[in-house]
C-alpha cells in the first residue's frame, strides 16, 4: 500500500523505497530532510508544519508524476505534518530509475518542486521560548536563519 503523501507519524524510509523498487531499475536515490538544532541566531527545538491538505496532496502527486515522466523513474514523496522535533525526518523522497544520474536528478527535481510549490508552512520553536513562522519565499528572512531550510 502506497504511503500517503502527508503524515503526522514518523516517516519510514523503507516503506517509500519498497514503493519504488523496480526490477528494471538499477539505481535508487533517497533524500531525507531533518529538523536541525541550530539556525544562525537561535537554537531550534522543533518545527511545526501546517498544511493545506487537499492542495498539498494533489501537488505532491503532480510533482511525483512529473518526475516519473521526465526521468523514466518511480517516485514516492512523503512530508510530515504537525510538530517535528530536532533530528526527526520532516520530508522524504525515494526514487528508482534505470541509471544513477536519472535517479539522482528525479530525486532533486522532486524535493525542489515540493519546496517551491506545495502549500506547507513551518513554524520554529526556539529554546528561548519564542516562535516564528517562516516563509521561504520571503527574502527579508535569511535562509540561514530559517531552521529546516
Amino acid at each position: 500500500m502506497r504511503p500517503p503523501p502527508l503524515t503526522d507519524a514518523v516517516i519510514l524510509l523503507d516503506a517509500l523505497i519498497a514503493e519504488v523498487v523496480n526490477p528494471e531499475h538499477g539505481a535508487i536515490a533517497t533524500f531525507l530532510g531533518t529538523t536541525r538544532r541550530e539556525a544562525a541566531t537561535h537554537e531550534c527545538l522543533a518545527l511545526e508544519y501546517a498544511v493545506y491538505v487537499a492542495l498539498a496532496e494533489a501537488e505532491i502527486d503532480a510533482i511525483a508524476h512529473e518526475a516519473e515522466a521526465r526521468f523514466a523513474a518511480s517516485v514516492c514523496i512523503q512530508h510530515r505534518t504537525g510538530v517535528v522535533r530536532v533530528g526527526e525526518t520532516s520530508v522524504a523522497v525515494a526514487v528508482s530509475a534505470p541509471h544513477r544520474r536519472a535517479a539522482i536528478a528525479a530525486c532533486s527535481y522532486a524535493i525542489d518542486g515540493l519546496k517551491a510549490r506545495v502549500p506547507i508552512w513551518k513554524r520554529a520553536y526556539f529554546a528561548d521560548g519564542t516562535t516564528t513562522w517562516f516563509d521561504e519565499t520571503d527574502t527579508a528572512v535569511p535562509a540561514t536563519d530559517a531552521p529546516g531550510t
